[in-house]
């Protein structure tokens, strides 16, 4: 998160947009496909040593992606993303266009975030020592979905960054569990994992893209409130029984 903080600095001091920084992830994301593309994986299910390749461990995630419980955390970890990397993608551009701040006190929001954001991971691990996860992921997802509202509702200065922290506080832990999950579904098969999560992570990539395009039609404020599916979808989508 905080490269792509970075990255979204220089680009724009540089005289960029928004949009140059998703061209320049989707290049880079182009590159990385193709040196992956070159290397051997783990075939999980097959003696020790055995390998597969690229295109084999593709073939595996499209049949793995036909599973119901598969699909269920590859679905929920893209929409879990709208509460992470996708909405810290937008929130400078949130505070200067739609909230009227300056491009100091954007900086500051996104420093906040960010570094409250590390603080929650970092106080997770003995949370999940006595917390079932789902349980922790159902009852901050609620108070992600209500902290979000509170975060477009408000309007002073302070206020937005309390909420804001808070935010970021309790999306701790949201992918390591949700991908932790995954690897539970698929046991011994970290080769397949890896490729799944490539093929619904090109998926994912056009998610920031059409929340582009919404802005531009409609503005950053209406566009913002598409985040909320994150929440949402998290709600819906959890099972209600632990796995046995």
């Amino acid at each position: 998160m905080l490269g792509g903080t970075l990255l979204l600095g220089a680009v724009i001091a540089l005289g960029g947009s928004w949009r140059t920084v998703f061209l320049l992830l989707a290049g880079l994301a182009f590159v990385l496909v193709v040196l992956v593309s070159r290397y051997k994986f783990p075939a999980g299910q097959g003696e020790d040593g055995e390998t597969m390749s690229f295109m084999q461990s593709l073939r595996g995630a499209f049949e793995a992606m036909r599973r119901r419980d598969v699909l269920r955390w590859l679905v929920l970890l893209q929409f879990s993303d709208l509460m992470l990397d996708i909405l810290l993608g937008f929130l400078a551009l949130y505070f200067v266009d739609v909230a009227g701040k300056s491009e100091a006190e954007a900086g500051i929001a996104v420093a906040v975030w960010v570094g409250v954001g590390l603080l929650g991971d970092a106080l997770l691990i003995p949370l999940l020592e006595r917390v079932r996860g789902l349980a922790y992921l159902r009852v901050s997802a609620v108070l992600e979905g209500v902290l979000f509202i509170a975060l477009l509702l408000v309007e002073p200065l302070l206020l937005k960054l309390i909420i804001l922290g808070a935010h970021g506080f309790f999306n701790a832990g949201w992918y390591s569990i949700l991908q932790g999950q995954l690897y539970t579904a698929m046991p011994g098969q970290s080769g397949t994992v890896m490729a799944v999560g490539t093929v619904t992570g090109l998926v994912g990539s056009l998610v920031p893209l059409l929340i582009g395009l919404v802005a531009q039609q409609a503005g950053l404020g209406v566009a913002m409130w598409l985040l909320l599916a994150g929440p949402l979808a998290l709600l819906v989508g959890l099972p209600r029984q632990p796995r046995t």
